[in-house]
């Protein structure tokens, strides 16, 4: 009756082993399909060479990853106590040729990658503007609460919640936050930055096919910071024109009190466009002549919960 049991048991437990197994395998598999439209599937040459480097940062850390796994594998197996013919050396203490490779190693890998952090973090400098595609489009964006201004200064137009841009021609973006710090993000472009009120920021992005990316911003802001996101739609450069058209023909004017309209606290916006933008917008709300937003709310009832609690 026992021995049955045990059998039961260990039935059992092979298959909760395999249940275990089957459940990391399906969360491993979900997480890399999220992957496949983020980061390790770019859509532009600054998100390709930020892939590279991740990916290159990973091998390299695996030559010492990978061995260390084995090697505990192997001396847990070949020095088990029930294998007699292996050494058993309880006098052994120190080995120079163990400790030259035990520093060296790690100290090689901290070489390498500090190497590539050093070079690439030149080579992708925000503010450095990219080569390819002659003339950049100058882009001026704020962070609002919490939604996203995009001003096309030489256009003349502007949109909420949505990035517009033509493929193959380079972008140049001004942000700064009319409330709190805020990240930009486009993950299959590239290069989060930071943008806070009061200063600009520069980002250089482009982008090599055409389609509609995911945008948000990547930084806790708020209530609403979860739904803080937009549409990046890279389009061809006869579509970006015929864009550049229809929003000019219609839709609001985008002054000073319409500004005023979108420093009201808002989420899950729709996107919108406006049809003109009053001059030198972007160098107003950086210059702090006008207001900034409302920012995070404290409820009334809250307001203790704040401070330090007293001993």
């Amino acid at each position: 009756m026992a021995s049955i049991t045990s059998r039961a048991l260990t039935v059992l437990r092979r298959r909760n082993l395999a249940v275990a197994d089957f459940c990391c395998m399906l969360v491993a598999l979900c997480t890399l399909a999220g992957c496949e439209r983020g980061v390790l599937d770019p859509a532009g040459p600054i998100g390709g060479a930020e892939r590279v480097i991740m990916l290159d940062a990973l091998a390299i850390m695996l030559t010492i990853v990978v061995p260390t796994i084995l090697c505990t594998l192997v001396f847990a197996w070949r020095y088990r106590a029930t294998n007699r013919r292996s050494l058993y050396a309880p006098r052994w203490a120190y080995s120079g040729r163990l400790e030259l490779l035990v520093w060296s190693i790690p100290a090689l890998i901290v070489v390498f990658l500090g190497g590539i952090a050093w070079i690439s973090s030149h080579d992708l400098d925000p503010a450095k503007h990219l080569s390819a595609g002659g003339e950049p489009l100058e882009v001026e964006v704020v962070a609002l609460d919490w939604k996203w201004l995009f001003i096309y200064p030489d256009q003349h137009v502007a949109s909420v919640n949505r990035l517009v841009a033509p493929v193959g021609v380079p972008l140049h973006f001004r942000l700064t936050s009319a409330s709190v710090m805020n990240v930009f993000f486009v993950p299959r472009l590239g290069s989060e930055i930071y943008a806070m009120y009061g200063m600009t920021t520069e980002l250089n992005l482009l982008a090599d096919r055409t389609g509609t990316f995911h945008g948000l911003a990547a930084h806790i802001n708020g209530d609403g910071f979860s739904d803080m996101t937009f549409e990046t739609q890279a389009l061809s450069p006869q579509e970006f024109s015929q864009w550049l058209v229809s929003t000019q023909a219609q839709g609001p004017a985008l002054d000073e009190a319409a500004y005023r309209g979108l420093l009201r606290q808002s989420s899950k916006i729709e996107p919108y466009t406006y049809r003109t933008v009053a001059p030198n917008l972007f160098e107003a709300i950086v210059s702090q002549q006008l207001p900034p937003g409302e920012g995070p709310r404290i409820a009334q009832g809250d307001a203790e919960n704040v401070s330090p609690q007293e001993d």
